[in-house]
């Protein structure tokens, strides 16, 4: 497909989620953003609040970035984003549970974070999708719809099976339809990649490196995804 730079910008949750960030890394994630033209910047819950340009959202994580947390923790972590002025959430389910078929569990766990994240705030449900088989996939995307999130997305980029896959944001899209966002993340180094997850149906990317996929794209980047490990 052809896509601008403004355009695929645009897709871009700009993102800073290593252990080791510091509130002056977030600040230069934030000038980076509003120089780059992303949707918006995605930083730890303890890094709220934060101050971000006109235009610019600001998204977060939840249960991040293993999923094993009790619902009302969960929950009481995503009101407290909310509350400090996330517009989105990113949630991560039990994988555990989608890989034992436990979709009324999974579904269950996203209903209590919806419930944190009221409308018109942005739920996504970060299914970890390299560690799912394509029922699983199937499933874990079903219970995202059926509890109301407005997005399902692949990855944490912090699993070790890998982050995003063209199959996986594929089936992601054919599951959920066109009534919910896709988001890919999770390796996706470089604008040859990220044309391939839209290409797939993703509708959000979730990127660290940023200026080099966008840069890439100007400049007619073909290369392989490379390593998956982390944004």
């Amino acid at each position: 497909m052809t896509i601008s730079r403004t355009e695929l910008a645009s897709l871009v949750d700009h993102t800073l989620l290593k252990p080791e960030s510091t509130p002056a890394d977030v600040e230069a994630l934030i000038a980076e953003a509003a120089e780059l033209g992303v949707f918006s910047v995605c930083v730890s819950p303890s890094m709220l609040p934060v101050t971000t340009p006109a235009g610019v959202a600001v998204a977060t994580v939840c249960g991040f970035p293993s999923g094993k947390h009790h619902s009302s923790i969960k929950a009481a972590e995503a009101a407290l984003s909310v509350e400090q002025g996330a517009d989105e959430v990113d949630m991560v389910i039990d994988v555990a549970a989608a890989i034992e078929g436990r979709y009324d569990d999974v579904e269950a766990d996203i209903a209590a974070v919806r419930a944190a994240v009221p409308a018109p705030k942005i739920l996504k449900v970060i299914i970890e999708s390299a560690a799912l088989s394509d029922d699983a996939i199937v499933g874990a995307c079903t219970a995202a719809k059926n509890a109301g999130a407005d997005f399902v997305k692949t990855s944490t980029g912090f699993h070790p099976a890998g982050g995003a896959s063209a199959h996986a944001v594929a089936l992601m899209r054919k599951t959920v339809g066109l009534e919910m966002g896709v988001k890919a993340s999770g390796g996706i180094r470089t604008a040859a990649a990220a044309l391939e997850m839209i290409n797939a149906g993703a509708s959000r990317l979730g990127l660290s490196g940023t200026a080099a996929v966008l840069d890439g794209l100007e400049g007619g980047d073909a290369a392989d995804a490379g390593d998956t490990s982390g944004y």
